[in-house]
């Protein structure tokens, strides 16, 4: 469901995802945190001998590519990065929201070098990695928001971003199996 603003609503704190399982209150930090961790041998796992042409193939012409996923991947790794960071610095910062079909399109994630790409998720995922290596017990409390009325903690945060990581392998996954 859209909200008044275009945006989706955030998944509650203790989301279970139907696609992909990943339930938040069973998601410890060290755990989401791993899996944040292990996105570029996950990639390789499952995109590893993919060539430019399939990673770029869309499965429908109102879905993305694996490719794109990849850099969306990226993306997240780099928004969430600032989000914890915030959450942690900030007192109830108001997070932008990341308008992922916006991206795609003018930043053009289907037309990116895919060796740049891993090289680009790699450095990123290390990245919200060690800043989530920085959170204090305390600070997994601290809120943000995004819409009005939608406070989320950076717990959540941590937890959304290894949701991410996990539905979308999956998705490229299916990419890459559709052809």
């Amino acid at each position: 469901m859209v909200g008044m603003s275009g945006i989706p609503p955030l998944a509650a704190e203790d989301h279970t995802c139907t696609g992909c399982g990943l339930s938040y209150p069973e998601l410890t930090l060290d755990t989401a945190r791993a899996i944040i961790g292990s996105l570029p041998d996950a990639v390789d796992a499952v995109a590893g001998s993919a060539s430019g042409p399939d990673l770029r193939r869309r499965p429908a012409p109102d879905r993305w590519s694996a490719l794109e996923y990849l850099v969306h991947l990226r993306d997240v790794c780099v928004t969430y990065t600032i989000r914890v960071h915030r959450a942690r610095t900030e007192d109830r910062p108001v997070l932008e929201p990341m308008l992922n079909d916006l991206r795609a399109r003018r930043f053009r994630y289907n037309d990116r070098p895919p060796e740049g790409v891993r090289a680009e998720l790699a450095a990123c995922a290390a990245g919200l990695g060690d800043e989530i290596g920085r959170l204090t017990p305390a600070d997994c409390e601290r809120v943000v928001t995004r819409l009005p009325g939608e406070h989320r903690t950076a717990r959540w945060l941590v937890r959304q971003a290894a949701h991410e990581v996990t539905h979308h392998l999956e998705d490229i996954r299916r990419c890459l199996s559709a052809g």
